[in-house]
């Protein structure tokens, strides 16, 4: 029988290796940017994790999974997960990998000012002190890239506060359906959005929005992420179920140095001390929340 430290050290491995595969997914969808539009591939992942997802419910709960309470709370969850993805994979198509994951990473606290701001909570003071210290590293990161791209460098920061408004209904609704059946009415409703998205950007006429008819490999690749964004955050789950989510929560911050090391070694970005600088203001920041939220047990003396 497994010991209470072995099943956070098993949870802690099994929630990192999740982690680490969301990155994994991000450098596969950056890889097709010049490929395919942008709306066409977030459509076409979501479209085929919906239809994955769809499955699993189907398998594990029958025609019950498919019937979820309060459809609006699940219409709006996945208008802002549409939102909030295709905002990030727009970016990454012209960011740094790293630099644009290290911004979404402001999503708590972005969480925590939206929580004081919309539904009155009382936030303890770290808290704000987290929120400064999270907006100085997301103003240091976007510097260069505003410089470059001009407001489009703007994108991972509106997909971090879209993300949070996704986990802000999250919270609404986490008691009304299982966490598989959850992933899937995201998805289901995230699906027709981006379809919608896809349309207007071919009405648009941008060049870069146009439709194509895709090779394979941009099929097969649409496909891979979708199966490795459900299996990443089934191990997640996974995680939680075997460790505490004091445990847990810290290891998200290892997607940003998954994506620092494929951006330098798959797409040869380099991010310059100052980068990495605003990097870690983000990540201490998203720690201080994390202690606020889980605050460490005393020590008895003696």
């Amino acid at each position: 029988m497994s010991t209470f430290k072995e099943r956070e050290s098993s949870g802690l491995l099994l929630a990192l290796l999740g982690f680490a595969l969301l990155s994994c997914g991000d450098a596969v969808i950056k890889t097709m940017g010049d490929e395919w539009a942008g709306t066409a591939i977030a459509a076409l992942r979501f479209s085929l994790g919906a239809l994955l997802l769809g499955a699993l419910v189907a398998k594990q709960q029958g025609r019950a999974g498919f019937v979820a309470p309060r459809p609006w709370l699940q219409v709006a969850r996945g208008f802002m997960l549409a939102f909030a993805s295709l905002l990030f994979f727009l970016s990454i198509f012209v960011m740094p990998l790293a630099e644009a994951t290290a911004i979404s990473f402001a999503t708590p606290a972005i969480v925590a000012l939206l929580s004081a701001l919309l539904l009155r909570e009382r936030i303890p003071a770290i808290s704000w002190l987290a929120l400064l210290l999270a907006s100085a590293g997301v103003a240091i990161v976007l510097r260069p890239n505003f410089l470059d791209l001009g407001p489009a460098a703007l994108m991972p920061l509106i997909a971090a506060f879209a993300m949070a408004g996704f986990f802000l209904v999250n919270r609404a609704t986490a008691q009304d359906v299982p966490p598989v059946a959850a992933q899937f009415w995201a998805a289901a409703w995230a699906a027709p959005f981006q379809l919608v998205a896809m349309g207007i950007g071919v009405a648009s006429g941008i060049a870069s929005l146009q439709l194509s008819m895709p090779d394979w490999t941009v099929v097969a690749r649409c496909a891979l992420v979708a199966v490795s964004a459900s299996a990443a955050h089934y191990l997640i789950f996974l995680g939680t179920m075997r460790a505490s989510a004091a445990t847990i929560a810290p290891a998200s911050y290892v997607q940003i140095i998954v994506a620092l090391l494929i951006g330098a070694m798959v797409f040869g970005d380099f991010p310059d001390a100052v980068a990495i600088g605003g990097t870690l203001l983000i990540i201490m920041a998203g720690l201080m929340l994390w202690r606020a939220q889980f605050p460490m047990p005393l020590r008895r003396r003696g």
